[in-house]
């Protein structure tokens, strides 16, 4: 539990650090309103609950092999999902760098401090 809390608390200070980056703002805004389309169409087009809706629309473009069990079934929308993927992917591994990237840094940051305070005990 105590792990979780801690990579939990560096996924915050990622994102905060992030934030502080000039170009994530937009890049964020831009997944955002692709997110928020997939989810309204797919709640509109294919009649799935908003959470199914947006539960969809977020794991689809994150790159894992999660089953979802929902599938687009009309030829309309599954000719929106192949630009959605294609548009979205793309918008949300860049932003995964980013994150990562900010993660990272953050935990160096921690260990320079660490080493410095054994630095000074000495």
């Amino acid at each position: 539990m105590i792990s979780f809390i801690l990579s939990v608390k560096r996924l915050l200070t990622g994102l905060w650090r992030s934030f502080k980056r000039p170009y994530f703002l937009p890049l964020f805004t831009t997944l955002f309103l692709i997110i928020l389309s997939g989810t309204l169409f797919y709640s509109g087009a294919e009649k799935w609950h908003w959470l199914d809706a947006l539960y969809f629309a977020v794991i689809s473009l994150i790159p894992t092999g999660v089953e979802t069990g929902l599938y687009p079934t009309t030829t309309y929308s599954k000719i929106f999902t192949m630009i959605y993927l294609i548009v979205g992917t793309g918008v949300m591994f860049i932003m995964l760098l980013i994150l990562g990237r900010s993660i990272i840094d953050f935990s160096l940051n921690e260990d320079e401090k660490e080493e410095m305070k054994k630095r000074l005990e000495k």
